[in-house]
């Protein structure tokens, strides 16, 4: 009955001065941040790097502290190339797990399908459009083979099987065979 029109909370100039002062607080925090790390960092190389006072040290108090920030570093090296192996291990696990994600938020259940008869012509239409013209009737290409061809081409014998075998038993049989390859050679 009535359409009543709302008016913006906020009115455009006032969102814009807002989302300035947004910004420059947050560039100011940024710069905090900065700051405080590098002090985290200066404190941190100070408690485990001091300086080193090496005017009134003789030649082989030299040498040990060689030696001994030699080894520092030993341990230090190893201790990086630990660290260095496990975050290649997480990224690497981490790039697995993603794509595990993937292949799961792309898998979705598939529909029942019903099995639909198409001829290969209404195929070959279907991809080849209208410049279509062999037609592929399979059935007509299909040799038409008789019954009575394959039964006279195989004699029947009713002869009793196990007299062939007797009689092609032992030596006599394989003259028999024998003669028989050779007799149409000649």
């Amino acid at each position: 009955i009535f359409s009543i029109q709302r008016k913006p909370k906020i009115s455009a100039s006032r969102k814009l001065m807002l989302k300035s002062l947004m910004v420059a607080k947050a560039k100011e925090e940024l710069e905090q941040e900065i700051l405080v790390k590098e002090e985290e960092k200066q404190k941190y190389l100070a408690e485990k790097a001091p300086p080193l006072n090496t005017s009134s040290l003789s030649l082989a108090q030299l040498q040990d502290l060689c030696r001994e920030l030699h080894e520092k570093v030993d341990v230090v090296d190893e201790e990086r190339y630990d660290i260095e192996a496990k975050v290649m291990l997480n990224t690497r696990e981490i790039k697995d797990l993603n794509i595990k994600v993937l292949d799961l938020r792309g898998k979705f259940k598939r529909p029942n399908l019903r099995r639909v008869r198409v001829s290969a012509d209404a195929i070959l239409r279907s991809l080849l459009g209208s410049k279509h013209k062999v037609s592929m009737d399979l059935r007509a290409n299909l040799k038409s083979v008789k019954k009575e061809d394959t039964e006279k081409k195989r004699p029947v014998e009713d002869s009793d099987w196990r007299k062939n075998v007797e009689a092609m038993s032992g030596m006599e049989g394989r003259k028999k065979m024998f003669d028989a390859a050779k007799g149409p050679a000649q």
